[in-house]
Parts: C-alpha cells; structure tokens; sequence
C-alpha cells in the first residue's frame, strides 16, 4: 500500500509528514511530494502551471515515477491531502491519475468558485510580497480589515497568514498565492458522482481559511462522504492534532 500526503497551500511536504506520517502503518510506501512552487521545488512558470489541475498532473506523475522504482506502481494509493492538498485529491480522484483507494479530505479550502472569500487573503498577500517585499509586505497586510477579521476568529490562523512572509524564498514564490488560490476544486462539468470511491472529510470550527461551510459544501457535493469532526486548533493544538490523527486512523482503519 502507497499513502500519498498532500500538503496545503504555502506549506511543504514536512506539513503533511508532521500530521499524518505517525498513524501510517508499518511497511507502507510513504510518498509526501512538494507541490511546485513549495518546499525544496522552486519551478516558476505561467499562471496555468499553477492551477490545480495542473498540480495534479504533476503530483501524480511523480508519485507514478516513485511508484515503478520501488516496483510498487500496481499497489492501491490512499490519499490523504490537507487544504490545498485536498483540492489536489479531489482532482486526482476525480480525473482518475492514480489507482486510489480512498480519500480522506482534510480540512478542505477550495470551493465551486475561483478565490471563495475565505481564501481571498493570499493573492493580497502574494502581492504585497511582490511589491513590497517580506518585512514591508507583512507590515502592511498586518493594518488589512482581511487580517483583523481572521484574528478575531482564530489567532491560529492569522498566524499562518503572517507565516506566508515568513516562508523560505516567499518573495520569489509570490506568484503561488496569487494564481493558486483562482482554481475551483469542482464545477459544473465534474461528475462528483464518479467518484466510487471511499470519503472523509475532516473538519474542525472556528477556522476562517477552512470554514465549516466549506466542508458542508464538500459533503453536499460528494454525496455518502464520512464526517470526521475534530476539535478547533486555537481551543488547544495538541487536542486538535491527536483527534485528527485519531479521527483519520480509525476511518481508515489504521488503529
């Protein structure tokens, strides 16, 4: 069995390596790839190369890569993908690009609509690094209405904002916040039904980037998908990491 952890927007493999790789089973393959633009991967490239379809492709054939060296390419792949990530699963499963299994959607962000509301922070951001740079650009997101109102709902969060600053070449990799963050996770000509496939969504309140109504959406949309609720990251982050890692061992049978 291949376990593939995919993670989030302005994070890197080690995001998803922190949260998931403890309840991976013994003697699994665990493949955690940077998506570009993120991590050790400093591609640049056209608006297209960093929507998410294209994400995908790059994900998957890169994990197809991994797969035929360690002679695994026929084993079943469970996905597990955080925010982006998640997004990035769902375009996986959705177009096929790999045998999957089962999908777990882990704190989904991206929605029916290119830059939802709750997502709209990061092309500021990403432009405020490009024009400003890190330090100026901070200062300056830190006087945004768009910073007060995720503060005032999660300190969590607009910490993870701020971090978006602070990240290795963020200046460099401004365009990713820009042009990322425009893709829709599904619309109207995907068959979500085509997804026969097992699902969870795990999700937890009091998030602005991954609101509850985003995962209510995704749950509407793909329609038999489990729930897991996990407890808010600010009500104590410890608690929050164990109820997901336990939340998502037990559905997948991991315990």
């Amino acid at each position: 069995m291949t376990a593939l952890l995919l993670h989030g927007l302005g994070g890197d493999r080690e995001q998803a390596l922190s949260l998931f790789a403890p309840i991976v089973p013994p003697g699994t393959q665990v493949l955690a790839p940077d998506a570009r633009g993120h991590g050790e991967r400093d591609e640049t490239g056209p608006p297209a190369s960093f929507a998410l379809d294209a994400l995908a492709d790059d994900i998957a054939a890169r994990v197809a890569a991994a797969r035929d060296a360690d002679d695994r390419s026929t084993e079943p792949v469970t996905v597990i993908g955080i925010s982006m990530g998640a997004a990035i699963a769902l375009r996986l499963a959705l177009r096929k690009l790999l045998p999957i299994d089962r999908v777990v959607f882990a704190r989904p962000s991206f929605t029916d609509q290119p830059l939802p509301h709750n997502l709209r922070a990061f092309p500021v951001i990403g432009e405020l690094l490009a024009d400003r740079g890190a330090t100026e650009g901070e200062k300056a997101f830190l006087q945004t209405a768009l910073y007060a109102d995720t503060h005032a709902e999660s300190r969590l969060g607009a910490a993870g904002l701020l971090q978006q600053f602070r990240s290795p070449r963020a200046v460099e990799r401004a365009t990713r916040l820009i042009e990322i963050p425009r893709s829709a996770a599904f619309g109207p000509g995907d068959d979500l039904a085509s997804i026969d496939l097992p699902l969870a969504i795990a999700w937890a309140p009091l998030d602005p980037v991954h609101p509850v109504s985003v995962a209510e959406l995704w749950m509407d949309e793909l329609s038999g998908a489990t729930s897991i609720p996990v407890p808010a990251r600010d009500d104590g982050y410890s608690e929050y990491v164990a109820a997901m890692r336990g939340g998502v061992a037990a559905w997948l049978g991991w315990t």
